[in-house]
Order: structure tokens, then C-alpha cells, then sequence
């Protein structure tokens, strides 16, 4: 394999990972609630990380990370996972992944945003081009107005509320700090640290911080709840796994090789390859507008390869 193509590869499989785990997390968190998906889910994360640390370097956890990668990557997963999933996933069941995964792509010009204002990264007129172009595509849909008149399909239409896009946009600015904070945690002597053994810090931190949030709300009762949920605990499983463990170990993979802005626009993909998804699985409806939404939206991926 020709190596230039691994972050582009990587990123790839990260969109991938991302499209069928939001959908086992919404399908999770309409039974259980937000919270406690989050919490659980990284704590399953965790488990499966700690099985991989102790195959492959003997411990449990990295313990050969020096303190500079501990902190920074230690605050990407209070910011990113604790701070930003639980966004994320409140706007999930608010309006559904397939347009919350769309107002995702933002991530993209935010991160290279912070790219270029903290770690000195460099993007061309076209990249700036192709971020408008993203821009302009989910504006477009979030702006759109359902018409119930025009849904003759009997297909469920998703509605577009002021709480579910303030969440989602939150959950799109957690995501890009934590990009950025995981960017320079794995920095070390001009090489960059495992990805899965970073992400796996990122986790521990995120539990720690989610642990905190439930215990100021008192919510440890939901938790033991959803525990119990068999149904919920299968899509969790599954989500934990395409989500913090193999989704965001390749999106650390990706930054390897290319700049944090290419590599997390490379995962707007995601609101073009959902939607045959919550077509088919979901029975949603997708308007014209909305398909034409998420196709301008990720012409500006392409345009961030020049």
C-alpha cells in the first residue's frame, strides 16, 4: 500500500465507523437516555482497550506516555468525549444522526481553524474554498423548513428544533477542540504516539469526567437502569466499539500522516453514506433538499484534498 494514502485511508474508515455508530447510540439512547449511553459506552470502550494494552505492551494502560501526552490528551477526552459526545448525543434523540452527523462536518473548518492559530498548519485558497462550500451546504439544511404535504411516501420526517441544533453545534465544537488538544498530546520529539494507546487516555478521562457529571446530578440510578436494559446494552456494545474504540483510534491514525483539518473534513462523509441507511433502517424521510444539502456539504471535502 503506497503510504501517502494510509491518513486518507484511516479518515475513511473513521467516517465508516462513525455512520453506523451514531445509529446504535441513538437507537440506545432513546431507551436509556444520553447520559448513561455515554458513560457505559465508555466504559465498555475501556474494557476493550485495556484487553489490547495488555495483548500487545504487556500493562493495562500506557504506561511509557510522558506527562506532556498524559495532560493534553487527558483534556482532549474531558473536552471531546465528556463534554462534547454528551452534546452530541442529546442531539441524536433531539433530531436524529443523520442531521446532527451533518452539522459534524462543521468540525472540519473549526478544526483548521484551530490548526492554524495553535499548531502553525498550513491550508491553501482552495481548502478555505472548500470549507465555505461546507459551510453553505448545512446552513442550507438546517434552514430547511418540512413540509408534511410533500412527504407522500409515509416515511417518519425528522423536525428541526433550535435545542437539537444548539446541541449538535456544541457537540461540533467539543469534537474540534479535542481534535486539536489530541493533535498536540501525541507530539513528542517531532514523532507522534499510538493512536489507540492516545485514544485509549482520551477514554479514561472522558469516563472520569462523565463519572463526575452523573454524580453532580445525581443520576447514578439511570445508570443501574440502563445496565439492566439488555437491548439498549447490545447497541452500546456495538456503538463502543465503531465509536471511541475503532472510529477514534483511526481518526488519531489519519493525523499521522495529514493535517487535522483534511483528516476530520475527510469524515464529513458521514451525512452522505447515512443516509441509504436511515432510509432503509430508519424509514426516514430524506427531502431533495436535504440530499442536495449533504452532497454540497461534502464537495468541499474534496476541494480540501487540493
Amino acid at each position: 500500500m503506497n503510504i501517502s494514502y494510509i491518513g486518507e485511508l484511516a479518515a475513511f474508515g473513521t467516517a465508516l465507523c462513525w455512520t453506523f455508530g451514531s445509529q446504535f447510540f441513538e437507537a440506545a439512547g432513546k431507551r436509556v437516555g444520553p447520559l448513561s449511553v455515554n458513560l457505559i459506552r465508555l466504559l465498555l470502550a475501556l474494557l476493550l482497550f485495556c484487553i489490547l494494552s495488555l495483548l500487545t505492551n504487556g500493562t493495562l494502560y500506557p504506561v511509557d506516555f510522558p506527562a506532556h501526552a498524559w495532560l493534553w490528551l487527558g483534556l482532549s477526552g474531558i473536552v471531546g468525549f465528556a463534554l462534547g459526545d454528551l452534546f452530541l448525543f442529546k442531539a441524536f434523540v433531539e433530531i436524529g444522526p443523520r442531521l446532527s452527523m451533518l452539522i459534524m462536518t462543521l468540525t472540519a473548518p473549526l478544526s483548521a481553524l484551530m490548526g492554524l492559530t495553535f499548531l502553525n498548519e498550513k491550508y491553501i485558497l482552495p481548502q478555505w474554498i472548500g470549507m465555505i462550500i461546507t459551510i453553505i451546504g448545512v446552513s442550507w439544511v438546517i434552514l430547511e423548513r418540512a413540509n408534511n404535504n410533500q412527504n407522500k411516501s409515509k416515511r417518519k420526517i425528522r423536525k428541526i428544533t433550535k435545542s437539537g441544533i444548539i446541541y449538535a453545534f456544541l457537540g461540533t465544537l467539543g469534537q474540534a477542540t479535542g481534535y486539536i488538544l489530541s493533535k498536540y498530546g501525541m507530539m513528542v520529539d517531532n514523532e507522534y504516539l499510538d493512536p489507540f494507546a492516545a485514544t485509549q487516555i482520551r477514554v479514561i478521562a472522558g469516563t472520569i469526567g462523565f463519572m463526575i457529571i452523573i454524580t453532580v446530578n445525581r443520576s447514578w440510578s439511570n445508570v443501574i437502569i440502563a445496565l439492566k436494559n439488555k437491548s439498549a446494552m447490545g447497541f452500546m456494545f456495538g456503538g463502543a466499539f465503531l465509536g471511541p474504540f475503532l472510529g477514534v483510534s483511526l481518526s488519531l491514525l489519519a493525523l499521522h500522516y495529514i493535517t487535522a483539518g483534511v483528516a476530520s473534513t475527510i469524515t464529513a462523509l458521514v451525512p452522505i453514506l447515512i443516509i441509504p441507511s436511515v432510509m432503509i433502517i430508519g424509514k426516514e424521510h430524506v427531502s431533495i433538499r436535504a440530499f442536495a444539502g449533504a452532497i454540497i456539504a461534502v464537495t468541499g471535502v474534496f476541494l480540501l484534498f487540493v
